[in-house]
């Protein structure tokens, strides 16, 4: 099977519903929330652009001719929410053209779209330039997935090159460029060392939905790399990390999100924008494209509500919403000496 049907394939079967760390934030009710649902605005505004949900289709797939069918309908989907999308890794498709339909499929069927173009770390600059170019994508999207590539059989083994090669790219492409994880979180020594080279928009894309590890463990043949399946800092914590940090940056959340109450949090806890992958892809797998778009829209309703309970009128002013926070993560912000009375009391 092709590597990425065998990774379409395992993270349907791996999805399930449970419980993750965005159970353990609460919101201190307010009984008057002083505006009407109708001064809501949900808008938000990422790349210096707005858009009209503060939510957006994360990367997933791409690179076969099975995966071409869920781009396009990915992509038609992304046009009737008015979403943004990113693309799973192209390098597949600088690697073997003949799969570049796959990718290509998304500017196709959304041509007006905002669409992120996905590659390694470890890619080479003139790659960054060619995965721009393959779609006329509106911005690079570079992920982090050290623990993934260790756990995959034919993973990289050098990392070293890995920041200064961002580096590069930061200076060579001429869209925007967003760093993510793929489901192992961010610490704040890492975002540190984003910032330090100019990056200024992070997706902490943190564990809690798809585990990548998992995926990769499920390939090797003696599938002894188990106890790495929940490895990594949930979105929660690396959302709490980012906000120790004084530099001012845009913040992506995405790992874990499964539903409106899950990605209304990510925003409580400063999230400009927040990405989704595994819930979509599995809604559209299990439902059909309309039962998704129907489901995303009905997302949009239910946070226009969820900001009026909580008495906030736009997406940046979610972070006045008093939080309480419980268990692991509760206990992790006691040992990093992350104060959560700033969250309880403003």
């Amino acid at each position: 099977m092709n590597r990425k049907d065998e990774h379409v394939s395992l993270a349907k079967a791996f999805h399930k519903e449970h419980s993750n760390d965005f159970d353990a934030v609460r919101l201190v009710h307010q009984s008057f929330p002083q505006i009407d649902v109708a001064d809501v605005s949900i808008a938000t505004t990422v790349f210096d652009r707005s858009f009209s949900s503060p939510f957006f289709i994360n990367a997933m797939t791409g690179g076969s001719e099975k995966t071409l069918k869920i781009n396009q309908e990915l992509a038609e989907i992304a046009q009737a929410c008015e979403l943004m999308m990113a693309t799973g890794s192209v390098s597949a498709a600088l690697k073997d053209p003949s799969v570049a339909d796959s990718f290509r499929i998304v500017r196709k069927a959304n041509p007006d779209g905002f669409l992120l173009a996905n590659i390694g770390a470890g890619s080479p600059v003139e790659n960054a330039q060619r995965a721009v170019e393959l779609f006329g994508a509106d911005a690079l999207q570079i992920h982090l997935n050290a623990p993934q590539e260790l756990v995959m059989p034919e993973g990289d083994r050098q990392f070293s090159q890995w920041l200064s090669l961002l580096e590069k790219t930061m200076a060579s492409v001429a869209v925007p460029v967003v760093v993510k994880e793929v489901g192992f979180g961010m610490s704040r020594e890492t975002i540190q060392q984003l910032l330090a080279i100019g990056v200024q928009t992070i997706d902490v894309a943190g564990s809690g939905g798809t585990s990548f590890t998992q995926i990769e463990n499920a390939r090797r043949k003696k599938r002894e790399l188990a106890y790495l399946d929940t490895f990594g800092q949930s979105t929660v914590i690396s959302l709490l990390e980012a906000n120790e940090l004084q530099q001012p940056f845009t913040r992506i959340a995405s790992g874990g999100v499964r539903d409106a109450y899950d990605i209304f949090k990510a925003l409580c806890l400063g999230a400009d924008s927040v990405g989704l992958s595994a819930t979509i892809l599995v809604l559209l797998l299990s439902k059909g494209k309309e039962e998704t778009i129907a489901t995303l829209q009905s997302w949009k309703e239910q946070l226009q509500l969820l900001y009026t309970m909580a008495g906030q009128t736009s997406t940046k002013d979610l972070t006045k919403v008093q939080l309480i926070f419980s268990g692991a993560v509760k206990e992790w912000c006691e040992a990093r000496q992350i104060p959560l009375a700033k969250y309880s009391l403003r």
